[in-house]
């Protein structure tokens, strides 16, 4: 039998064994469309989220995908909207704006009204035909917050499921033991290695918090019921992600197995991973400390300190702030003499050890991914359910998932600086891009909540970011430091000399035990993991001052660093603030909105926008410290030097009042690309310097104010827009580089040229886009390819002889040189640095350390500089000649050293290395797009009236 013939016989098949129901639940007589809610925005309002809405795909939709490339419904309908802007910004109006965004208005139109049915009688679900989002009506609060969960299960199921055990460190057991499922679950254990006792004191502690508490936790209990019924109907109807079948929890002729129902102690879990990957600051103290004394050792204590002191960019004086009206908020800076910092012994300090006792597969090392995220390899077999073999042998969560992200941006102007004299806002969440996305959207209509938005899937019983009835919302990470590194001293009980092995340590005069916690992770092959049997142990190691994290010697002494967070066991403290968020009669003014964010302790910069005013907070559980700490270096445990008002049973402190967070209302404007909140506040890394990329949003809308000009939706999108096509550092850095280049002549022809090409791509704007839209070849290629091999060969040129290579390598291990849309580029060759194919780019980085050694080797004033510029030596002829010379090396550099390649691409293939790819958590793989930097989930706001 021909194939195609072969295939179809198989879907027939997998139609039989999966049942492909659709949704099951609707009412014997129909159901009315509900009356939209009250909407302010009269189609003023505008989101997309990419690739689409609809996470969960069957057995046969899974068995489609593979064996013909045929999608779910609406798992795909906002990726092309989504990806046209890059290459057609310039052309966007009004008129044409849903050929980029879909309405956000509340309700749904008749016309587009694809299916209604109720799973309680209390709740309404419509979901409309453009995007297939979810509107809920409850005629109670249970049943809004019911259908929510419902709602949630029925698009994202399986990824809230995976999330669960990521964050409780058990993904192995439930899916197989690749190395990226290994990866992920040890990574999350270590941020939050909790306890189910933990988990439900949290819970519990919500209860305690008044009225809006023991809310919360109604409302979190109903949504976890409409998950479970879900669940229940989905197994019992065979209309449950195919996934589970992939992993070995269900059979797929007999429906024999289980998918495990979801508790409110999920919830926890799921908000600790969240808050880990995108609302933490600090705890690289140690890493901090081992580079300041490489400096030290290098140029001596008081030169070692000017340039360490450069490179920090604490309070860089040229760093651009989100808040601008010359108010100044402290936290997080070193004090002129700190007191208590402890720095380890050289060569001492090694990793505190997560993983014990492997067998097995965990014992053999880890091979590289090889499946590719943009397409799934033909099965071997049409066979439907050894079709499905080997889809999950590099794991259902890609490698590199877990690493800490510091990400989104906004652009808000006023009303005073618009077409209409109304603020207008473009803004939104970068997540990463994943097929299912993180976040899911929906609309909430019940008694006191009114939103519709984005939330994380599994923690959407609010609306997270997004729209009330006249205001918008959205926010950006912020990473301000609420993570301290503490120094414990090692010892014996029995008063024997401490080893760095030691398990006990003092706490206030006493040698207390460790507290451990432990996963037994044992997995087994199944149909989707190849990966053969193996286990092995999850430790953590807690102290009263937090986890260990490392375990050195200071003066000889064993000593271990643990990481003390803020909001450890207060993973859901938050969740008044966001229950505020979806009730409009909390939130009727800026004021109020500052006041609901100042309830939520993750760190984050909050943006708002009304019919008449704008408003901006930075939240965050900032603790007060001691004035003698450095929160930037590892801190002696003693009581003198722990947070103010610290409670180690509870782990809560006294914190900064809410009139010190940075904050404003109705400034002129507001950006953020992850950039310095004010001045006087200080990041937890290096990277809030003279040159960051929110430079690229903030000088677009700066200048085009200065000049008189005013902002509509459309060109607030266009300046967003083409600055997520910049290449920060052409724009930025390459001007400083061109001018000591230019102080002499070029004699060399072959470099005068490629001199040549840079000059004309940055004259040209620095942009990476493609020549037309779908051509998959970058206008201005030879001049891109040829800064991206030159940057971590100037960088290594200009700043490793000066500094030493013991130095110059613990600075790298601070804060890499690049963050390049391809993640390579990083000064050896072979070394990826973060996720690669995910769009967020040019955050870390040494942009701003260069532009300000060049700008003081040209002679020029550099107010928070080196002193004595490092390239060079100082001299700017050997430093020009660096520059020449690297710039001639990086030109000999082959494309596939500069690009080289990976499952999905090959070596060489600039445009490709760059491109987004929807990283797959499940069976559904997404065509790749062209790069753009620039938030996941986008609003595009303009409330012209309000209540």
């Amino acid at each position: 039998m021909p194939r195609r013939p072969r295939i179809l016989a198989a879907l027939s098949a997998a139609a039989v064994v999966g049942s492909l129901l659709a949704a099951p639940v609707s009412a014997a007589d129909p159901v009315p469309v509900p009356e939209p809610a009250p909407d302010y925005c009269r189609k003023q309002c505008h989101h997309v989220l990419p690739p689409g809405q609809n996470g969960n795909a069957t057995f046969a939709d899974l068995v489609a995908h593979l064996l013909l490339g045929t999608r779910p419904a609406h798992s795909d309908d906002q990726l092309a909207k989504y990806d046209r802007l890059a290459t057609r910004y310039p052309e966007l109006t009004i008129g044409i704006i849903q050929e980029f965004f879909n309405d956000n208005s509340f309700g749904v139109r008749p016309d587009d009204v694809e299916r209604i049915y109720r799973p309680r009688e209390d709740v309404t679900i419509v979901r409309d035909r453009t995007a297939g989002i979810p509107h809920i009506y409850g005629t109670t609060r249970s049943g809004t917050t019911f259908g929510a969960g419902y709602a949630t299960a029925e698009n994202k199921l399986f990824l809230m499921d995976v999330m669960r055990r990521a964050g409780r460190g058990e993904v192995t057991p439930f899916a197989g033991g690749a190395p990226a499922n290994r990866e992920l679950e040890q990574r999350f254990f270590a941020a939050s290695p909790y306890t189910e006792q933990e988990l439900q004191q949290q819970i519990d502690a919500v209860a305690r918090l008044g009225e809006r508490g023991a809310q919360a936790l109604t409302d979190a209990q109903s949504y976890v019921e409409g998950i479970n019924a879900y669940i229940e109907q989905a197994h019992r109807g065979r209309f449950f992600p195919g996934e589970y079948v992939a992993t070995g929890h269900v059979d797929p002729i007999t429906n024999e197995g289980r998918i495990e129902p979801f508790r409110l102690t999920d919830l926890v879990v799921l908000a600790s991973l969240v808050g880990a990957q995108f609302g933490g600051g600090g705890g690289n103290e140690v890493a901090n400390a081992i580079a300041r004394m490489a400096l030290h050792e290098r140029f001596g204590p008081e030169r070692g300190e000017q340039v360490w002191h450069a490179f920090r960019a604490e309070n860089d004086p040229e760093a651009i702030t989100t808040v601008h009206d010359g108010r100044t908020f402290e936290y997080g800076t070193a004090p002129a003499n700190p007191q208590g910092v402890v720095l380890p012994d050289p060569g001492s300090v090694s990793p505190q050890q997560v993983v014990f006792d492997p067998t097995g597969s965990a014992a053999e090392p880890a091979e590289p991914d090889t499946q590719p995220e943009s397409v799934n390899p033909r099965p071997a077999t049409d066979d439907p359910v050894e079709s499905l073999r080997g889809m999950f042998d590099d794991g259902v969560v890609p490698t590199g998932m877990g690493q800490p992200g510091g990400m989104s941006n906004a652009l808000v102007v006023s009303g005073a600086h618009t077409d209409s004299g109304h603020p207008v806002a473009v803004f939104g969440p970068q997540t990463g891009y994943f097929s299912p996305q993180l976040l899911t959207l929906q609309e909430l209509q019940g008694p006191g909540i009114s939103a519709k938005g984005a939330s994380f899937a599994g923690l959407s019983f609010y609306t997270l970011l997004g729209r009330g009835p006249d205001y918008a919302w959205s926010a950006t990470t912020a990473a301000q430091d609420i993570i301290d590194t503490y120094a414990v001293e090692l010892c014996e009980p029995d008063g024997q000399p401490a080893t760095k092995n030691s398990n006990h340590y003092r706490f206030r005069g006493e040698c207390l035990p460790m507290q451990t916690v432990e996963r037994r992770n044992a997995w087994q092959p199944n149909l989707g993991d190849d990966t053969p049997a193996g286990s092995y142990r999850l430790v953590s190691f807690r102290t009263r001052y937090g986890p260990v994290t490392h375990r050195a010697t200071v003066g000889g002494r064993p000593v271990a660093f643990t990481t003390a967070r803020a909001t450890f066991l207060h993973e859901v403290d938050s969740i008044i603030g966001f229950q505020k968020f979806n009730d409009p009669a909390a939130i009727t003014s800026a004021t109020d909105f500052q006041r609901a964010a100042h309830d939520i302790n993750y760190t984050f910069n909050w943006f708002y926008v009304d019919a008449d005013d704008t408003a901006y907070f930075n939240s965050g559980a900032n603790v007060l410290r001691q004035p003698v700490v450095d929160p930037s270096m590892p801190i002696a445990s003693d009581p003198a030097y722990e947070w103010q008002g610290w409670n180690p049973a509870t782990n809560t402190a006294t914190y900064v009042p809410f009139r010190e967070h940075p904050q404003s209302i109705n400034q002129d404007y507001y950006i953020s690309w992850n950039n310095k909140q004010a001045p006087g506040t200080a990041g937890d890394k290096l990277e809030k310097s003279a040159v960051q990329r929110g430079d690229l949003l903030d000088g677009r809308v700066a200048e085009h104010i200065a000049a008189g000009g005013t902002f509509t939706r459309v060109t607030l999108t266009r300046a967003m827009a083409e600055a997520g096509v910049t290449d920060l550092r052409a724009e930025r850095v390459l001007p400083d580089l061109l001018r000591l280049i230019d102080t002499q002549p070029v004699d060399d022809p072959r470099t005068a040229a490629l001199v040549g090409e840079l000059r004309a791509w940055l004259a040209d704007g620095g942009r990476r886009v493609e020549t037309e839209p779908g051509s998959r070849e970058y206008a201005h290629a030879s001049a891109i390819e040829l800064m991206d091999a030159w940057w971590p060969l100037l960088v290594r040129g200009e700043f490793e002889p000066s500094l030493g290579a013991p130095a110059y390598q613990a600075l790298t291990d601070v804060m890499q040189i690049n963050e390049s849309p391809s993640g390579w580029q990083n000064g050896e060759p072979g070394l990826h640095v973060g996720q690669g194919h995910q769009g967020s780019a040019f955050q870390f980085g040494w942009y701003g350390q260069v532009s300000k050694d060049i700008r003081g080797v040209l002679g020029e004033p550099v107010p928070g500089g080196f002193g004595e510029p490092l390239c060079g030596g100082g001299d700017a002829a050997t430093c020009r000649r660096m520059l020449l010379d690297t710039l001639a090396q990086a030109a000999a550099t082959p494309a596939e050293q500069t690009y080289p390649g990976d499952a999905d691409c090959a070596a060489g293939d600039q445009w490709c290395a760059d491109a987004i790819l929807q990283t797959k958590i499940g069976g559904i793989s997404q065509n790749k797009i062209s790069w753009q930097n620039r938030p996941t989930y986008q609003q595009v706001v303009e409330f012209p009236a309000h209540r």
